[in-house]
């Protein structure tokens, strides 16, 4: 690592076709339930933009003091058509879902669980964690995908070193290093990054790709637009360079890619479908195999969709109810 006081510059890229516009998404707060509810700071969806390449989701918290807000307590929940990616900055979260995967989600390491066609798990905060700080994402399977099988992949990126940056590429590829993660929906690109105070980065990045940067800790600057603290920086395709600058400040950032899905998609409570009649079946079945509301005669027939979960945890989360209007599809 640099000197602080080097200001240096990550010349990653020396032509290209710099990206001309950069749109702004702010985040809004989330209470995540219970009376010392954690709240996250969501960037996606939102009206403006659902969705950046598969990207679909997008939560930010912390640092918390967990004495304070309770931590993480996310008990048994499903998930259909969707992978979820837990990355951390500080702090440790159980992790337990039907999949007959438990793991600890720690600093640095990623943690990708793919729903596939049904999963239940739950997150809950380690007794040992005083603060608790990351992000929580979601990026939606394609239509050949989504089906399939669920699956948990747990992988450590060894960090890329320059002068003034590092990265950990979790998902994808980017300055040379490429995660060996079989995300199950190509094209994608995760990873976080750190600048030293004025450094800046100017990334070869696929021009065929949409592009956005959290703020993680701090202000920064992404193609000549200052993006505040927690807010999104959004990069349409057609750009294959990306200039992320520093301030004074050392920076941190997480930087999310893909090619645009191009299915639209159905997103509500924890499903991801691709229209209202299929949601409601997802909260049918789920209902039904944990035994919130009766099952129909024809379940009979039909393999779970969530799968067991062993005994003596947190009881479940029901769904909530349906809206009254049809759920609309995002693209």
């Amino acid at each position: 690592m640099s000197n602080l006081d080097a200001r240096p510059d990550v010349e990653v890229l020396d032509q290209g076709q710099p990206c001309t516009t950069t749109e702004i998404l702010e985040p809004r707060l989330v209470p995540l339930g219970g009376p010392r509810a954690m709240t996250v700071y969501r960037t996606l969806p939102q009206r403006r933009r659902s969705l950046v390449g598969a990207w679909c989701f997008l939560d930010h918290y912390g640092p918390d003091d967990v004495s304070t807000t309770g931590g993480m307590q996310v008990p048994r929940h499903p998930h259909t058509g969707l992978a979820t990616v837990s990355w951390l900055f500080t702090g440790r979260i159980e992790h337990l879902d039907s999949g007959g995967n438990a793991a600890a989600i720690v600093p640095g390491e990623l943690n990708l669980m793919i729903a596939g066609r049904g999963i239940t798990h739950q997150e809950l905060s380690d007794p040992g964690t005083s603060t608790l700080h990351g992000v929580q994402l979601w990026y939606a399977l394609p239509e050949r995908t989504r089906f399939t099988e669920n699956a948990f992949v747990h992988h450590t990126p060894e960090p890329v070193e320059l002068p003034g940056i590092t990265a950990r590429v979790f998902v994808g590829s980017l300055l040379g290093s490429v995660s060996p993660v079989d995300t199950r929906t190509p094209d994608l690109l995760g990873a976080e990054l750190t600048l030293e105070p004025g450094a800046t980065a100017r990334l070869t990045v696929r021009a065929d790709f949409e592009h956005a940067v959290l703020a993680e800790n701090g202000a920064v600057t992404v193609n000549s637009e200052v993006v505040d603290h927690r807010s999104l920086a959004y990069a349409p395709p057609g750009s294959d360079t990306l200039v992320i600058t520093a301030g004074d400040t050392r920076v941190r950032v997480i930087l999310l890619g893909g090619v645009p899905l191009g299915e639209q998609i159905v997103m509500w409570w924890n499903f991801v479908g691709r229209d209202h009649d299929e949601v409601v079946e997802f909260r049918r079945r789920y209902q039904a195999e944990l035994g919130f509301e009766p099952a129909d005669p024809s379940d009979v027939d039909k393999p779970a969709l969530f799968g067991e979960f062993p005994p003596g945890q947190p009881k479940p989360l029901p769904a909530p109810p349906l809206p009254t209007a049809r759920l609309l599809p995002r693209e």
